[in-house]
């Protein structure tokens, strides 16, 4: 995909689509939940709708725009995130490379399926920071 063109698409798709799916995860509806991260210029708050699997170690996203997104190396930059999923968050402490096979055994059978058809296989895993409490 051309720079420019990759760029027009993802903002286009940041002022339309997401607004829309950023209200259904805060609401801990659909298949979408959200990252909750701060600019590594700004210093700003930002939230982001993404689609991840629960395992017991956090969360698997898969990364459909690749590692240049503004959320991903936000989150890398400052070493973790707030996850807002199910209507819960979740404290973010790490993101580990995920194999593929394992990526997409995190998800149901549809969407595993989807990503499978469409070779998807930059996955990652958003480990979550432990309760000791628990």
């Amino acid at each position: 995909m051309r720079a420019s063109f990759r760029k027009s698409y993802l903002w286009v798709l940041k002022n339309t689509l997401n607004r829309v799916t950023i209200r259904v995860a805060r609401a801990g509806g659909g298949p979408f939940s959200l990252i909750r991260h701060v600019g590594r210029r700004s210093g700003r708050t930002y939230e982001t709708p993404v689609v991840l699997a629960k395992v017991p170690e956090g969360f698997v996203t898969e990364l459909t725009y690749g590692e240049n997104v503004n959320w991903f190396r936000n989150v890398e930059a400052a070493g973790g995130c707030i996850v807002v999923y199910g209507g819960e968050e979740y404290r973010v402490d790490a993101i580990e490379p995920c194999d593929a096979a394992t990526g997409r055994a995190a998800f149901p059978t549809f969407r595993r399926a989807i990503l499978t058809a469409t070779r998807r296989k930059n996955f990652r895993l958003l480990r979550t920071v432990v309760d000791p409490a628990t």
